[in-house]
């Protein structure tokens, strides 16, 4: 099987070396690449899953534990939260059929933004339909040719795409320092606009932004501060409110963006600040204007598992407790996890050949998690990314814990892992 991959990996580097072919060629190339992937059954992504109950989940006939889900507070299967989605299709059908600017406003959505506000300690929200569409939508309606974005370096990637369709100027400062981003900001022009962008939680890594000490920065250099709470909204903060409230800082950042898609058991997003900065976004903000509202049904699933939110703060908690489990148990075995302090565990293994051949050997023993390796990283930052959730009981991190120490004796990674956390 490792050589098989071998040539598999081989066969990808070279497709991403043809930038002088035409679309086509390119196009027929990929198309050898899938079907080599999927004769040797080494294709991770598009698995198409039988039943997803949360913590558990069926993939070809096979019963697995879901640790590849963002479904950090295990609310899609909740009956509160189906119930409000059925509910809505039954009051309001299955579309709103026009944009929120135009027929597609529902007073739920205005009532939803209210509490959402209330919630971060906020004037004012705005509900896009994705929660891409969110930092896509609130970049560009901010910014001119008078703007430079300052961007960690490993933020999403709608912060980077929003500000390349935007008129603004981009820079990118070192991962998680704020002296980086200082010094950037020293060199901008005081007659320009200086807006920060960074990650609550970052998706990959699982490590949480030093607000602290962007926010003095941001208020030494008069610039406004964007927070995505993507990962944070449901399991950072005292009350699951995410980075801003975890660090005591929910008046200081200036906006805080989210998805519904992940804590919150749907599809959506929203923007919360100011009421003036969020009601000129909403009149500019293109994302939103331009497509079609989120669905009743989304609407009401999102408000649904919001309230949940507030009503069992436990499940934050529980979340947290999991994840710091699952943690220290593939530590003691010598598995390099990075700095993560959240849900999102990664496996930091270097090349894509390892990180393609333990995630096949992991789903073969039932446990499901997410591959990243190149392009989404680079070549020699291939990693397994592991998300816990709250409806894992102690059998379902035992068995994946298990899975992965037998795993890793196989391939003699252990005592690799083990000798690299040594130095």
């Amino acid at each position: 099987m490792t050589k098989n991959l071998d040539q598999l990996l081989n066969s990808r580097l070279s497709l991403n070396n043809m930038g002088d072919k035409d679309i086509r060629t390119r196009a027929q190339e990929f198309q050898k690449l899938i079907q080599l992937t999927s004769e040797l059954e080494a294709y991770p992504y598009f698995q198409a899953l039988d039943d997803n109950q949360g913590a558990e989940a069926v993939l070809n006939g096979q019963r697995v534990i879901m640790m590849g889900s963002n479904n950090y507070l295990g609310l899609t299967t909740h009956p509160k939260v189906r119930e409000a989605a059925i509910k809505a299709i039954e009051t309001y059908g299955t579309s709103m059929t026009g944009s929120r600017l135009l027929n597609g406003t529902l007073s739920l959505h205005e009532e939803f933004e209210e509490e959402i506000a209330d919630f971060l300690g906020k004037e004012a929200a705005l509900i896009f339909t994705t929660g891409y569409q969110v930092n896509i939508g609130t970049i560009t309606a901010l910014t001119d040719p008078n703007t430079t974005v300052f961007l960690d370096k490993l933020n999403h990637a709608s912060m980077w795409d929003a500000v390349s369709m935007s008129a603004a100027r981009p820079v990118f400062y070192k991962h998680l320092d704020a002296e980086s981003l200082g010094k950037s900001l020293e060199k901008t022009p005081a007659d320009r606009q200086k807006i920060v962008v960074t990650d609550g939680i970052f998706s990959m890594e699982g490590d949480i932004a030093p607000l602290p000490e962007i926010v003095k920065v941001c208020q030494k250099h008069k610039a406004l501060l964007i927070v995505d709470d993507a990962h944070a909204i449901g399991t950072l903060g005292p009350r699951g409110e995410g980075a801003a409230g975890h660090f005591g800082l929910s008046k200081e950042v200036d906006l805080i963006t989210a998805t519904f898609s992940k804590a919150l058991a749907s599809t959506g997003g929203y923007v919360a600040g100011d009421s003036d900065l969020i009601n000129y976004i909403k009149h500019f903000g293109r994302s939103m204007i331009f497509s079609a509202s989120i669905t009743p049904s989304n609407l009401a699933a999102a408000r649904a598992a919001f309230h949940i939110l507030q009503e069992e703060p436990e499940r934050v908690r529980q979340v947290q407790k999991n994840a710091e489990k699952l943690k220290n148990g593939l530590v003691e075995m010598g598995w390099d996890v990075g700095p993560s302090e959240t849900p999102i565990i990664p496996i930091f293994l270097g090349d894509d050949l390892t990180t393609l051949t333990l995630w096949k050997e992991l789903l073969n023993a039932g446990v499901y998690i997410n591959p990243v390796v190149y392009p989404a990283v680079p070549p020699d930052k291939a990693l397994l990314r592991i998300s816990t959730i709250a409806s894992h009981n102690d059998s379902h991190i035992q068995q994946a814990l298990d899975a992965f120490q037998v795993v890793g004796e196989r391939y003699h990674l252990l005592q690799k892992q083990a000798s690299n956390a040594l130095g």
